[in-house]
This record gives C-alpha cells, sequence and structure tokens, in this order.
C-alpha cells in the first residue's frame, strides 16, 4: 500500500500509457501493409479504442463521461481516466445520489468494469436504481416533450433579457444523435435488468465486511478505509487494469463509486465532532486510492457529506487531494425554496476545481452562477436567468 502512495502524482500516468503505446502501433501510408490481427479495429490500436472513452482535445487524456452531458463540458470534456471527482453532498442527499448513479448508469451502457463501495446501501440494490438510458430513435422527442412542459412565457423573457448569460457556454439539453459519448437517462425509469445481468461489476457493502479481522496498520486508517483499499487495489491487480497482468481481452476502464465516504458509517468521526481522533484518516485513504488511480486503467467518483464535517481544515485537505470538486446546494430547507427569482430551479451547482496537468494544485472554473432542475426525466443544469 505504501508503494501505490508513493506513486501518487500529478502526472496523468493512466492516459500517458495509453498514448505511448498509440504512438508507438501507428501505421503510416509508407508502411507495407502487413496480415491484420485479430481484433475490433483491424490491428491497429489506437488512443480511443476503448467503448466509452475519447481523446481530451486541449491535452490528449483519456476522457471518460460522467454520465450527463452538460457536465461533461462543464469539466472540460469529460472525466480524465485516472482522476478522482468528489461530489459535494447537497443537505439532505437527495440530488448527489442522482450523479453517482448517472456515473454507474453510464458505465454499464460502455460496458466498463464497475466497483461500487458503501456502507449505507447494497451495491447490488443501487444498481436496481439506476435510470434508464435514452437509446431509441424516440429519445430527443421525448426530452424536448419534457423541457417544453416545463417552459412558461415568463421564463422565455427572462431569458431574452439576460444577455449577460449569452457569453456562458450553451449546455447541451437533447441527445445528439452523431454523438457516442455520453448518453442521456430517463431518471423516471430503471435500467433494464438484462444491462446489468450482462455487466461485470464488483460490491463492497461494509456491513458484510466489517467482521473480518484485520490487523492493525501504521497508516492509523479506520477499518472501513482499510478494508476498502485492499478490495480496490486487488481488483485492479488482479483484472490488469493496472498494467502488470496485461487484460486477456480488449482494455477496459475500470468505473469506481464510493457512496457517502467520510460518514459516521464508515467509522470516520470528523462528522461527529471538531476534535476528531481519526482526522488524518480520510485524507490518507485519498492519496493512497489517488497513487492506485494514477498507475491504473481507472476513474472514480467520490459523494461526501461535507456540510456535516465540522473542521474545515479537513475539507480543505480532501478538496486539495481531488482532481475534481463539484459542490451540490439545494434549495430544500432554505429562503430560496420560496423566492420566487429561483422557482425554476430545484438548486445550485459549483465547479470548485477542475485538474490541471501537470500541476500539484487544481484550477478553478471561469463559468459561474450555474442551477440543476430535476425535471419528469431528466437532471439538467442550466445557467441561472435571474
Amino acid at each position: 500500500m505504501a508503494a501505490a502512495a508513493t506513486s501518487c502524482g500529478p502526472r496523468a500516468g493512466a492516459s500517458g500509457c495509453v498514448v505511448a503505446a498509440a504512438g508507438k502501433d501507428s501505421v503510416t501510408s509508407f508502411q507495407r501493409r502487413g496480415p491484420k490481427a485479430s481484433g475490433p479495429d483491424g490491428g491497429c490500436r489506437r488512443l480511443a479504442s476503448i467503448a466509452g472513452t475519447r481523446p481530451s482535445v486541449r491535452n490528449g487524456q483519456l476522457l471518460v463521461s460522467t454520465g450527463l452531458p452538460a457536465l461533461d463540458q462543464l469539466l472540460g470534456g469529460g472525466l480524465a481516466v485516472g482522476t478522482l471527482l468528489l461530489i459535494e453532498e447537497d443537505k439532505y442527499n437527495i440530488y448527489s445520489p442522482l450523479l453517482f448513479k448517472y456515473f454507474l448508469a453510464e458505465g454499464i451502457i460502455n460496458g466498463h468494469t464497475l466497483l461500487v463501495a458503501s456502507a449505507k446501501e447494497d451495491p447490488a440494490e443501487i444498481l436496481q436504481e439506476l435510470p434508464a438510458p435514452l437509446l431509441n430513435d424516440n429519445c430527443k422527442k421525448e426530452v424536448d416533450e419534457d423541457v417544453c412542459s416545463h417552459k412558461t412565457p415568463e421564463s422565455n423573457i427572462k431569458m431574452k433579457i439576460a444577455w449577460r448569460y449569452q457569453l456562458l457556454p450553451k449546455m447541451e439539453v437533447g441527445p445528439i444523435s452523431s454523438s457516442i459519448f455520453g448518453h442521456y437517462y430517463d431518471a423516471s425509469k430503471r435500467i433494464p435488468q438484462e444491462l446489468i445481468e450482462a455487466s461485470k461489476w464488483h460490491g463492497f457493502f461494509l456491513p458484510e465486511k466489517i467482521s473480518s479481522t484485520l490487523s492493525v496498520e501504521s497508516c492509523s486508517l479506520t477499518h472501513g478505509y482499510r478494508r476498502l483499499l485492499h478490495f480496490i487495489q486487488n481488483i485492479i491487480c488482479e483484472e490488469g487494469f493496472d498494467g502488470s497482468n496485461p487484460q486477456k481481452k480488449e482494455k477496459n476502464v475500470l468505473r469506481i463509486g464510493i457512496q457517502n465516504l467520510g460518514s459516521p458509517l464508515w467509522g470516520d468521526d470528523i462528522c461527529c465532532t471538531e476534535n476528531c481522533n481519526n482526522s488524518q484518516s480520510l485524507t490518507k485513504f485519498l492519496y493512497v486510492l489517488r497513487g492506485l488511480l494514477r498507475t491504473s486503467l481507472s476513474v472514480c467518483i467520490i459523494t461526501v457529506p461535507t456540510h456535516l464535517i465540522q473542521n474545515k481544515a479537513v475539507i480543505a485537505r480532501v478538496t486539495n487531494l481531488s482532481d475534481t470538486v463539484v459542490g451540490l446546494e439545494s434549495f430544500i430547507g432554505s429562503e430560496r425554496e420560496t423566492n420566487p427569482l429561483y422557482q425554476e430551479y430545484h438548486g445550485l451547482i459549483h465547479i470548485r476545481q477542475i485538474p490541471r496537468l501537470n500541476n500539484l494544485i487544481g484550477d478553478v472554473s471561469d463559468v459561474k452562477d450555474l442551477a440543476f432542475k430535476l425535471r419528469r426525466k431528466l437532471f439538467t443544469i442550466e445557467g441561472q436567468h435571474i
């Protein structure tokens, strides 16, 4: 585990390895054509040969979709393989599970391997609640009906007079038939059972793991964190996502989803008192986890109840140890819930940090004033027109 920690660095190791391999095996028009090797691309391996991935136009990193095309745009095209996305949960934990489930559903649609970890819900039950994809020819019609049903003449007037928002990037609302990166999902329906049965996933349910004994280590991690790190490391090594044991079949991406990390259910007390005994446990966990991600074809999303953490210094350290940080602020129970200026929205979304290539610190998004709303079928992100 210590070796994994030392490998943590600012470089994007996973995507870099893929780029190097693509450059080495590329074939030019001046080379003689050899016998075709068995494979989906005729024997020529390319950077974007993994389903559901594409190279970034900015830095060449291999990207996967979050499951929300609008969020992909805000993050620079998607999530870079080998990075960590931290979701700051909303106060009543109503909307953050949706982003968590979109991320997992996108993995099932693209045939990615899933690793779902939770101390609250059984991973098998979480998969049963994933939203259904909009893949048929009528999906655009359904989305248009869902969007139009929530439009009012008053909202259209507000959009016209809000001239300062014309400079903001346009968020995709409906699906584009030519795009194969990122899908749209119907929040009112559940993913077909046959898709779940055909997918490959690994579940980590803490109550089932807590009974087994584990020797105390010098890293002073809580029992739940140690068990989870060993579980993730074993999956990465045994299935060849780190390259040490090459994958026998086509290369794939491991999508890791960890729910409610830092809550008392994980044995952590950072949400109970300001001067907690395990104040360094969560940060050490993220440090080692980030080292595992950097050296493997994997990407991780974590939801953390930051509004419950008493010590603000812990929040700052957790943010620094994450590559991308997105915060959700719900209007439920706040004065904005009855404010007519916010009646079209259900909350605010804050892009607090986005990755910066080859740097120890992250970058800050220049897109502000973003709000989200949960329609009958879609979860959408828009610029505030107030």
